[in-house]
């Protein structure tokens, strides 16, 4: 079941997050909250108070005069190509712990290392790869959370083994809970924290089958409510109930958790969405034998989004640019982080069966959703880490303009 309906979390900024891989990173720069939410399908923010940039400009202008520049204003960092890259990986499963074992390909027996050999490269500019002490830097005394599913964990845990080069974190849960994780950087007093939310609304689950990821919860039979009253369902075969589409629950959802974010009186943040990220079976479904066996990336013109991840990723898009302009009137900001194009071309970048032993008695399907660490997914960070840095190089430069 799915209920339209909105959720308040006392950690964070509300989001309402939805939680397969779509809509997986949302930051906020807040002039009122000096926490940052990542909405990775489900709630996350990042906010930089400018009252406690103050405090640090110094060093913030630091950052920003002395990063690499490489990418300009007018370069699309979301547009380009895969090239090789020799220096990769930049950790190991031997030197990062907080890779999950599904996702620990090369531990599991991954025969090829080729996928690791890759770098994002823009049309115009280059893309710079995560400084983990910038990074920290940027973010010190501030709050991050990824909300969604397990994809929006395996970003998460792909930044803290980004970030082990400079720091590891210390767990400060109370809960043993893994899907409610908070961990601390006590050098930079940045919180880390994973909210599991596997819809960006309230949601209860009565059948545990089917495809669970990447967009892909909207492929199984679902109930729809609002106002705790059923309005419809999608596959569900019901007598008497309203038969609608995917596409109706998709962007609802999206609507909702937008509608959520945009209601906040006393939120005053940039907001940024991490747009869906394909999955790649060939030969069959999930279900029926798909398998993801590529070992090296495609080129641009070599693969294109279509079908239904072409009409999802669209009302994700669609969805964006409403909540855009309805933030925009009360002062908010909305980016993209449209990482779709550059994820669509990274067939390779999967655990497919080496997410667990050979001899394991277990029944996995071929994982063509999630990503090896260290892996393609990476990259999502070093986008993370331009965002937001082109985000602050704005603030300050409001700032300067203002004095």
């Amino acid at each position: 079941m799915v209920k339209f309906q909105q959720e308040t979390t006392s950690y964070f900024v509300l989001i309402l997050p939805l939680s397969f891989l779509i809509f997986t990173a949302l930051f906020t720069f807040s002039s009122n909250n000096p926490n940052i939410l990542l909405l990775t399908n489900t709630r996350n923010t990042i906010s930089t108070s400018p009252a406690d940039l103050s405090g640090r400009r110094n060093t913030s202008a630091a950052i920003m005069t002395s990063r690499d520049d490489r990418v300009t204003r007018e370069c699309d960092i979301f547009s380009g190509e895969w090239v090789p890259d020799p220096s990769g990986p930049h950790y190991t499963n031997e030197t990062c712990w907080a890779i999950h074992e599904h996702q620990n390909c090369m531990k599991y027996g991954r025969p090829d290392s080729g996928f690791l050999k890759w770098r994002w490269k823009p049309e115009g500019c280059e893309l710079p790869l995560l400084d983990p002490l910038r990074f920290l830097t940027l973010l010190r005394g501030k709050s991050m959370a990824f909300v969604g599913d397990s994809v929006a964990r395996n970003q998460m845990q792909s930044l803290i083994c980004l970030l082990s080069r400079a720091e590891y974190p210390v767990i400060i849960s109370s809960s043993p809970d893994q899907r409610f994780v908070h961990w601390r950087y006590p050098t930079y007093n940045f919180t880390l924290a994973a909210f599991w939310s596997p819809y960006l609304v309230r949601s209860e689950e009565a059948d545990l089958d089917g495809p669970t990821h990447n967009g892909h919860w909207f492929f199984r039979p679902l109930v729809f409510y609002e106002n705790r009253q059923v309005v419809g369902c999608y596959e569900c075969l019901a007598k008497n109930v309203t038969d609608l589409t995917r596409n109706y629950g998709y962007r609802n959802v999206f609507r909702t958790a937008f509608r959520a974010i945009n209601s906040r009186v006393n939120y005053r943040g940039v907001t940024f969405l991490r747009t869906f990220a394909p999955s790649h079976f060939e030969g069959g479904l999930w279900n029926t034998g798909g398998r993801c066996n590529r070992t090296r990336p495609f080129r641009s013109d070599e693969i294109h989004l279509r079908g239904a991840q072409l009409n999802l990723y669209g009302i994700q898009v669609e969805e964006f640019r409403r909540a855009e302009e309805v933030g925009r009137r009360r002062g908010l900001r909305y980016r993209l982080l449209n990482v779709t194009q550059a994820t669509l071309l990274r067939p390779d970048g999967h655990p497919t069966v080496y997410g667990h032993r050979p001899e394991d008695r277990v029944t996995l399907y071929n994982d063509c959703i999630h990503w090896c660490l260290p892996g393609p997914i990476d990259s999502w960070n070093d986008f993370l880490l331009e965002m937001l840095e082109t985000e602050l190089r704005g603030i300050l430069h409001e700032e300067k303009r203002s004095r």
